[in-house]
């Protein structure tokens, strides 16, 4: 069972979970979720023997911060040296793993592997079909207009959905558990202060640890061009296509990052000798 835990790092109170033992991996959440969105690989990885540990970053979940500045990534340092870990295996999906990356670029001695799932890169270009630019629209107006329900509604459409999706395609506990957690993050006080890291676009060649990229076919195809690009520029990288997918494989498709999660974790402790299941791109 997870062992909650909460932190004071300056003026905020991070909220996390924790469980297992062994070598750790961190997970990071996305940026419409919160750590309840890593309940299933948690507790597969535990179940293996690995330490598993995520946490609410601020403006997210049940972290609470007043204004003020701070960096995730300073954050993320606070996490592991209170639990006394100098290096773990990082998964992060989407923001989280634009986290992970510039943690790596800033701390890669502190780097097992990577696990990255549609991921963001500090400083990638974005760019959008006409499809996709219309439902962008609609959030924007939604946005504007200060209607958090519509706001949240549309965003399940981008990121569970996926964009060129039809509305409504993921469906029952999933949708309201995402509805859930994209409406506290939509809720939390602004945080105006962050110290954002340099642009890691030109640099993602220096991550040398092993990576395992995802990314549902259902993404928007700006994050599957990235995904792509990843995959040529990182020297260990393992890429993964995820069929009928979108943006948050890991409660969309749990048994299937769970599946993909163990075999990396497996080949990183030394069990598997032979990599070539991460060589070809999956598609399940």
């Amino acid at each position: 069972m997870s062992k909650p835990f909460s932190l004071q790092v300056g003026g905020a109170n991070l909220s996390g979970l924790s469980v297992g033992e062994g070598l750790p991996v961190v997970f990071l959440h996305a940026g419409v979720c919160d750590k309840r969105m890593w309940q299933s690989q948690m507790d597969a990885v535990a179940e293996e023997g690995w330490q598993a540990i995520a946490y609410d970053r601020r403006g997210y979940g049940e972290t609470t911060s007043v204004d003020e500045p701070f960096s995730h990534v300073d954050d993320l340092i606070a996490v592991l040296d209170a639990h006394d870990i100098h290096a773990a295996v990082f998964v992060g999906c989407s923001m989280g793993g634009g986290l992970a990356i510039d943690f790596a670029l800033a701390h890669p001695g502190r780097i097992i592997g990577l696990v990255l799932i549609g991921t963001s890169v500090t400083g990638a270009p974005w760019t959008a079909t006409q499809a996709e630019s219309q439902i962008e629209a609609a959030e924007e107006d939604a946005f504007e207009r200060g209607d958090l329900d519509m706001l949240n509604r549309v965003q399940a459409h981008e990121w569970l959905d996926g964009p060129r999706a039809q509305s409504g395609r993921v469906g029952g506990a999933v949708r309201e558990l995402f509805l859930d957690m994209n409406r506290l993050a939509l809720n939390q006080p602004g945080l105006t202060q962050e110290e954002r890291p340099a642009s890691a676009w030109d640099r993602v060649s220096e991550v040398g640890a092993p990576a395992l990229l995802m990314v549902g076919d259902e993404d928007f195809t700006a994050l599957i061009e990235r995904h792509d690009h990843l995959s040529e520029e990182m020297p260990n990288a393992f890429a993964a296509v995820l069929e009928g997918v979108a943006h948050i494989p890991s409660i969309e498709r749990p048994d299937l990052v769970n599946s993909l999660l163990l075999e990396f974790l497996d080949a990183i402790e030394g069990g598997d000798d032979d990599d070539e299941d991460f060589e070809d791109e999956s598609e399940a």
